[in-house]
């Protein structure tokens, strides 16, 4: 029977995560495969895993991660910010991999009609520890420098045009919320993110500082309001099936090789996240 399946943060430049990718494989030739961001940081080697990827299943949905939107020093020229994002759809549509800026798909082997829904929202910093609650994100950011937590976004995630990361943030919200708006009343959704819409996937994060590069209040009814199936998403490399609110929410993370070497069950390349039977 036709299966969606997940799978996020692949990582696959970083040694002992590329031979995971060969996993990856349908069981039958109409199953589908989401994609929750951070394929990698290169944007040859994220087309090339997607476009392989592409070729063994029906439908492939991708969303980007901070990785993908990072400009280093192994791409000096390489684009960056919107620019960049814009250029990996672009690249998307050349070889049959959807993204956010497409007509959202529906998923034809559900008992009744499920809209996949590829979202890039970013983050705002507004998820805070209680010290930083109430202060500006300048002291917000100090705090957590000070407790030795600073994302690598904060050097290699450029947001040009925008004034910074929250601005963009603010843009793509009100970009996904019009097209959230247009799935018909009678459709469930699959909400596909690389951060998490709802804060409660980080509270077994060791450092909860680094929630703040994680999400956006402005997205935490979104799961209720867009009448979700199941919330999937990745960024945080902790694995795992939550519910909030009756809704059930996946983390498809494979993460870092030092961090799927120390779990009990390994690497997990990719979950299913539904079958044609519901």
């Amino acid at each position: 029977m036709p299966t969606l399946y997940a799978t996020s943060d692949l990582h696959v430049t970083h040694t002992g995560n590329e031979t995971h990718v060969d996993v990856i494989r349908p069981d039958t030739p109409d199953d589908w495969l989401l994609v929750a961001g951070d394929v990698g940081e290169r944007m040859s080697s994220v087309v090339d895993t997607l476009a392989r990827l592409r070729e063994r299943f029906a439908t492939v949905v991708w969303v980007p991660g901070n990785h993908e939107l990072w400009t280093t020093a192994k791409e000096p020229d390489a684009l960056s910010g919107a620019a960049r994002y814009e250029e990996f759809v672009r690249r998307c549509r050349d070889i049959g991999v959807l993204t956010p800026e497409d007509e959202f798909p529906v998923w034809p082997y559900a008992d009744r009609p499920l809209t996949i829904a590829p979202l890039f929202v970013l983050y705002d910093y507004t998820w805070r520890t209680p010290a930083a609650t109430g202060v500006p994100v300048e002291e917000a950011l100090r705090q957590a420098r000070d407790a030795g937590v600073v994302c690598t976004d904060e050097y290699l995630l450029g947001h040009e045009p925008y004034p910074g990361r929250a601005a963009w943030c603010a843009d793509r919200l009100e970009i996904s919320e019009k097209r959230l708006a247009m799935i018909p009343d009678e459709h469930e959704t699959v909400l596909l993110s690389h951060w998490p819409l709802h804060r409660h996937p980080t509270e077994p994060l060791y450092y909860p500082e680094f929630a703040m590069w994680c999400g956006t209040t402005e997205t935490e009814d979104w799961h209720l309001r867009y009448r979700a199936r199941v919330a999937v998403y990745g960024h945080l490399h902790i694995p795992r099936t939550t519910y909030h609110d009756g809704v059930r929410f996946e983390e498809v993370s494979l993460g870092y090789p030092r961090e799927w070497r120390r779990r009990t069950r390994g690497p997990v390349p990719f979950r299913e996240i539904l079958t044609s039977a519901g």
